[in-house]
């Protein structure tokens, strides 16, 4: 073990290496805490892409474009720290969906459906909401 840290040591130095490892404790605490939170506040029909969504609207452009400016930023942080957190501890699979969830890009919904369907994601999200007395999510019967 003391070989391996040596190696390591020799291409990163080790206070980058202790500020890697604190800001993945700080990921997995925040992700253990906002994903859930998040999770459960989605209205049960929110992946169904039978139904529209809009976001903000009737609001005034620039409001609205701003807002879309902002939300599409904290969606790619979420999806940045997601993949990330594939290799250091914390919710990457369900960091990645609030990601693409906060983003705006053509067939975003079709693959959130398409993520949120595969059924240890579904099984897991739905066990959730249980908990705190949600109905289980709604998805499309195509998907």
């Amino acid at each position: 073990m003391d070989e391996a840290l040596e190696i390591i040591q020799q291409w990163i130095p080790i206070h980058i290496l202790i500020g890697i490892t604190i800001a993945s404790i700080i990921g997995l605490i925040a992700s253990v805490i906002t994903i859930p939170i998040i999770l459960i506040r989605l209205p049960a029909d929110y992946f169904d892409t039978r139904i529209p969504r809009y976001w903000m609207k009737g609001q005034h452009p620039v409001l609205r474009a701003g807002g879309l400016i902002i939300k599409n930023f904290v969606g790619i942080m979420f999806l940045s720290a997601g993949f990330i957190m594939l290799f250091l501890p914390g919710q990457g699979l369900l960091t990645m969906l609030i990601g693409i969830s906060l983003m705006d890009f053509p067939g975003k919904r079709v693959l959130e459906a398409r993520i949120v369907g595969q059924p240890s994601i579904l099984k897991a999200i739905n066990a959730m909401r249980h908990k705190f007395n949600k109905p289980p999510l709604i998805l499309a019967p195509d998907l």
